[in-house]
């Protein structure tokens, strides 16, 4: 087996008592030249890389780790590494050091400066396998983005399987579902007919009367006891149903039909379809459309989804009156739509989790319309927007491209 080489470090102190100052100056001179690689080849890595000496502090960093940590050339080493590294347990690692062995220590943290991200480290002792402790080299690897695609992996698998599940509950429920219904429009049937009961043989007239005041009483209190529970009934049925139709909607989504349309006559069906509804919750709507507005591909009949179910949260979420604002735009290469309530706002901390599937802050939501809203959205190249205030209302903004994206081409260039 071949010996390993030497390094000039190696062969320099050697003989370091035998070099006289023109030797030494050469020897100051190649490592000058040496440190200054090593530093340029550091800069260029996209990890970061920290040193840190035994007792914590930081004594070299790469360009990388500005842009990572924050750190400033000159102004932060010295500094404790916990300062920039809260997540990191330094007197772990320090013990780990002393000890000894060949080991690499992995640890993975999230830093909040200078902006939020998830970070692998790496740490390795300087003085390798011996035991005793000088320090300890750290590399920074930024895996937010990789984090984040396996976070979009596991939610793709999640929600296949969710579909599944779904679609299966959805069938099984449909069929007693429409069997519910036909037997409640039979009873109805029956109903009516205690309202107006068959003629007989003709009573007296005393009997006649004395019967019909006992009957009317009788027929119109059991009438309106069963007439509620009809009531009660049917409206329970006609929720199931909308949160099935809602569950095949979201999970048998059918590509986007795109022919040109005009976004602001699309706003004003959806406008007519809830205006009994509308006027039954004493709602003021206001509608701010241009005069001229671009025809947009789009699918209608998706886009009517859209907006039925953005104007219905805006509905729900003003409980005494309010105003409903509907506008429309162009710019960016796209028109848009926005839908504003003045109800009660989406909290902070519940507005990331808004467009999950199966989250809902109503008391009787099914956590589905939103989800549908964006997968539509996306399949027409648009984008989404939530602005919200609590207590002062919502705002969704919709933006919709009104060319397809295309890959752009290099130009061939012409031979002379």
């Amino acid at each position: 087996m071949p010996a390993p080489k030497s390094s000039f470090l190696d062969k320099v102190l050697g003989r370091i008592g035998r070099l006289d100052a023109e030797g030494l100056q050469t020897v100051i001179q190649r490592l000058a030249r040496e440190r200054s690689f090593l530093e340029t080849l550091f800069d260029v890595i996209e990890d970061g890389v920290l040193v840190v000496d035994e007792q914590g502090r930081v004594i070299y960093f790469n360009q990388s780790v500005t842009s990572l940590l924050g750190l400033k050339p000159d102004a932060d080493e010295g500094q404790p590494i916990t300062r920039f590294l809260p997540g990191l347990d330094w007197k772990k690692l320090a013990r780990w050091d002393k000890a000894g062995g060949p080991q690499v220590l992995r640890h993975e943290l999230e830093v909040e400066w200078p902006r939020p991200r998830f970070l692998r480290l790496y740490a390795a002792p300087l003085d390798g396998e011996a035991s005793g402790a000088s320090g300890v080299a750290l590399i920074l690897h930024d895996a937010t983005e990789a984090r984040q695609k396996t976070f979009e992996a596991i939610e793709s698998e999640r929600m296949q399987a969710l579909t599944l599940l779904a679609a299966s509950v959805a069938h099984e429920i449909g069929n007693p579902l429409n069997a519910l219904h036909i037997h409640l429009q039979l009873m109805e049937r029956e109903l009516k007919k205690l309202r107006t009961p068959d003629a007989g043989p003709k009573p007296t007239r005393l009997t006649r009367y004395r019967q019909s005041r006992r009957a009317d009483a009788e027929t119109i209190a059991v009438t309106e006891k069963l007439q509620g529970y009809l009531n009660v009934a049917k409206g329970e049925i006609t929720r199931l149903d909308y949160i099935v139709s809602q569950f095949l909607n979201a999970l048998r989504p059918s590509p986007p039909r795109l022919l040109p349309a005009s976004l602001n006559e699309v706003i004003r069906e959806s406008l007519d379809l809830l205006g009994p509804e509308l006027k039954n919750r004493h709602l003021h709507v206001e509608q701010k459309f241009p005069a001229s507005l671009p025809l947009v591909p789009m699918d209608g009949a998706q886009i009517k989804q859209v907006l039925v179910n953005l104007i219905k949260n805006a509905m729900q979420a003003m409980t005494k009156g309010g105003s409903l604002t509907l506008a429309t735009g162009e710019g960016a290469g796209g028109v848009w739509f926005s839908v504003n309530d003045t109800g009660g706002g989406i909290p902070q901390e519940q507005i990331n989790r808004i467009f999950e599937p199966f989250y809902t802050t109503k008391a009787k939501g099914s956590g589905l319309g939103l989800m549908i809203v964006q997968r539509i959205v996306r399949d027409h190249g648009g984008r989404i927007e939530l602005e919200s205030r609590v207590d002062e209302g919502t705002q969704f903004r919709v933006w919709l491209p009104l060319h397809d994206r295309k890959p752009k081409l290099l130009e061939a260039k012409l031979r002379d």
